[in-house]
């Protein structure tokens, strides 16, 4: 090692925001594994770099005992006082340069290593704290790969990974294709930050709506609540803050193009936007749109709701394999009961 390297040390600092001593104690701590390794030694030794130069020398320590157990750590008083001097007293250290003759350069190979380590756990970090303020939020990237695990979408410094269970059903991928993922996680792995990435999440259909509509993203209207059965349908309830928009309507768009936009960014999986309500009873009629509603009745304490729908809209309310239902239910938080007027009648 030499200045220059304490040089570069400090550009490092500069351009990475690793701090230079923090380098400089691991490389002393590699050191002294690097010299017990090569030497062979059980000594105690301290290393000592010369801030300005780079020079490297190996000190040896031993302890003035009183009870020698080992020659290589202790030394008694008296062999301390003959051999280095007379001011010697019990528990002072003694170091003795014994710096090898080929040390520089092994110092030089183990300091390049520890630099490289550092400058490749730094760029973890900071990728690992960019991402993980982003969970939540909206990544964009393309498609690096595809794996029997998931598919790998490129981020630009680092990857995600989007799992099987993640994915929308019946989505087709290809390599290079600009994609949208909603960040899940950010967990801290060995091998660096995972980046979990999912388009089945409710969050993610969520967040397009952010995307597409500035009511929502300035806070006029408000997402209340959402369900969904990736690639399939999703029910979302909003409200408005402001009497003079229509949150519907603000969330459909002129001629639909706002609300066409998710559903294409959602490989065309139907969307039901529905007008929350204080009123249980009303709430619960509208999410269970397309289908028309004939009446309501709630137990609060249950949570529950018996609801009647005309005899013809009775599959329309269940849904494909109850559909409907199960996401009018998640919607709304309440238990749904649906029958038919024959059946109400009967």
């Amino acid at each position: 090692m030499n200045a220059e390297f304490m040089m570069a040390l400090e550009e490092i600092e500069k351009e990475k925001g690793v701090s230079k001593e923090s380098i400089l104690e691991t490389i002393d701590a590699a050191l002294v594994s690097a010299y017990k390794k090569n030497f062979g030694s059980s000594q105690n030794v301290r290393i000592d770099i010369n801030r300005e130069t780079g020079e490297v020398k190996v000190f040896s320590q031993r302890l003035v005992s009183e009870d020698v157990y080992d020659n290589f750590l202790e030394i008694s008083l008296e062999d301390a006082r003959a051999e280095y001097g007379p001011n010697y007293e019990y528990g002072d250290v003694i170091e003795i340069e014994v710096t090898p003759k080929d040390f520089g350069r092994i110092a030089a190979q183990n300091a390049k290593q520890v630099v490289v380590q550092r400058i490749r756990e730094s760029e973890r970090e900071v990728i690992f704290e960019e991402f993980s303020n982003r969970e939540s939020e909206i990544a964009i990237g393309t498609i690096a790969r595809m794996t029997k695990g998931g598919v790998y979408v490129s981020l630009g410094k680092t990857e995600g990974l989007i799992g099987l269970s993640e994915q929308i059903p019946n989505e087709h991928y290809e390599l290079g294709q600009r994609i949208k993922a909603y960040i899940m996680e950010v967990k801290k792995t060995t091998k660096g930050p995972q980046i979990l990435l999912s388009r089945s999440h409710p969050g993610f259909v969520k967040r397009l709506f952010e995307l597409e509509v500035p009511e929502i993203y300035d806070g006029v209207v408000l997402i209340k609540s959402i369900s969904r059965e990736a690639g399939s349908r999703t029910k979302i309830a909003v409200h408005s803050m402001d009497e003079n928009v229509d949150s519907v309507g603000a969330c459909v768009g002129h001629k639909g193009d706002r609300v066409s936009r998710i559903v294409e960014a959602i490989n065309g999986e139907k969307i039901d936007i529905i007008k929350y309500n204080d009123d249980p009873k009303e709430y619960i009629a509208s999410a269970l749109s397309p289908s028309k509603v004939v009446s309501v009745e709630i137990d609060e304490e249950e949570k529950s709701a018996k609801v009647v729908v005309p005899d013809y809209q009775l599959s329309l309310a269940i849904g494909k394999e109850g559909q409907n239902a199960r996401l009018a239910a998640k919607l709304t938080g309440w238990k749904i009961d649906i029958k038919s007027e024959s059946q109400s009648q009967e």
